[in-house]
């Protein structure tokens, strides 16, 4: 059978694992990241937004080719709404979660009672299977496709997974309610073994992800530290210490140890997910930690040398004016290196999602017009005060910035940008409730 394995845009680690287990199957399958199919071909789509769902584009490529007689299946983070990619692409099925255990199946037999964990309209409803139980680590090697070595993403041309599952319950987060809360490790041999093949394949630099990376085969929310050191050690040692990433850590999962492998074995970044300097929000995002928590964690990284980057969320429906002043507050008094910003997204499934259909629209930042400094630009509050941080962070950077005319432009675009996405999205959920 030829099947086809697209990722819109951008080569995930998800799309090509599920290519190599196709492979493995005995099937003829290559991964794309253009949206083209030969006729009656079978089609896997790795889809990671919800914004996907929205996108003329990828409706109109799963229209078209089932109507010339191809299949279509759609997976990926977006599944944990089914019904909502159903009703929106209409695909001949959904593989559910975690996808290695229905691919074959799927392919085999088609839509139907027998294959675990997918979902699929049987005239007007839908049938959901039943669960795929949570999947092995140990697979076959990646289809990796040609020209990976020019992808970049976040300054690395691939991620790659070593673990599942996250401790923590962050309210706008999916990934604790993909993976579970579980940690899952994979081995240390296995790991290596891909790197190998990755760099073989062109690759020059890797970054790990898995939420935490210092989760690395930690047990009953205990972590492991010289686990964590001895993948660094054993990837920087395939692709070099400069040519290595683990920039996704929760300040809270950080030891001596862990910061001085970042130091010595990567790039010599950590990225914290800060989301607020407000400790009020940072429960109401159930965040797990206080705002004095991130403040230590910065400061042990600054002791090993370590560059600190930090991602905020502004916009949440419960964050207030004073909220917002504690978070540039942290911003100033912080001195990232380097800052990111994002409104908060009702992904479908998380805690977030629910929140913000529950409150009205007046009341809620993303839809609410400003009307304070950035009135005359006709932001709503949500998109001034994403716009306001970005700002905001340059003054404050260790390596100053002007904020030069076309910086200002870009920033205001890209506020007004991710407003538009989110309040698309809640439109999306709204549909669905």
């Amino acid at each position: 059978m030829s099947v086809r394995v697209i990722s819109p845009g951008l080569y995930t680690y998800g799309a090509m694992l599920i290519g190599g287990i196709i492979r493995a199957g005995g099937h003829a399958v290559e991964i794309h990241r253009e949206l083209a199919a030969e006729p009656g071909e079978t089609v896997f789509l790795s889809l990671y937004s919800t914004g996907h769902l929205l996108d003329p584009a990828i409706r109109s490529f799963v229209r078209d080719h089932r109507e010339g007689g191809g299949r279509c299946y759609v997976g990926g983070p977006i599944s944990s709404a089914p019904a909502m990619v159903l009703g929106e692409l209409r695909p001949d099925a959904v593989v559910v979660g975690e996808g290695e255990a229905a691919v074959l199946p799927l392919l085999e037999r088609g839509p139907s009672p027998g294959v675990p964990g997918i979902a699929y309209e049987d005239g007007t409803t839908m049938v959901s299977t039943s669960p795929s139980p949570p999947a092995t680590l140990e697979r076959p090697p990646l289809l990796v496709p040609p020209g990976i070595e020019t992808q970049d993403v976040r300054g690395a041309n691939v991620y790659i997974e070593t673990h599942r599952g996250c401790i923590g319950a962050c309210t706008f987060c999916q990934v604790p309610r993909f993976f579970g809360h579980a940690i899952r490790s994979r081995d240390l041999e296995d790991v290596v073994r891909e790197v190998t093949g990755l760099k073989e394949r062109g690759v020059r630099r890797i970054s790990i992800s898995g939420g935490t990376g210092s989760l690395y085969r930690s047990r009953n929310g205990e972590m492991d530290p010289d686990a964590f050191v001895e993948l660094l050690s054993a990837i920087a040692g395939v692709m070099g210490p400069k040519n290595l990433s683990a920039p996704d850590i929760r300040a809270d999962c950080i030891t001596p140890e862990i910061l001085e492998a970042i130091r010595e074995y990567t790039i010599g970044w950590v990225f914290f997910g800060i989301e607020s300097g407000s400790d009020r929000m940072l429960r109401i995002m159930g965040k797990g930690m206080t705002a004095d928590v991130q403040r230590d964690g910065i400061a042990a990284c600054r002791e090993h040398g370590l560059a600190v980057a930090g991602s905020f969320i502004v916009g949440h429906p419960m964050e207030e004016d004073g909220d917002f002043q504690a978070t540039r507050e942290f911003v100033a008094e912080q001195r990232l290196d380097d800052v990111f910003v994002s409104i908060a997204e009702p992904i479908p499934g998380t805690p977030l999602a629910r929140q913000v259909m529950v409150v009205e629209r007046e009341e809620n930042p993303t839809f609410r017009p400003d009307t304070g400094e950035y009135r005359p630009l006709g932001l709503t509050v949500s998109e001034a005060r994403c716009f306001d941080l970005l700002l905001h962070a340059d003054l404050f950077k260790p390596r100053f910035r002007v904020v030069t005319d076309s910086v200002y432009a870009a920033y205001l675009a890209e506020a007004r940008r991710q407003g538009q996405e989110i309040r698309a999205v809640t439109d999306l959920l709204s549909r669905y409730e």
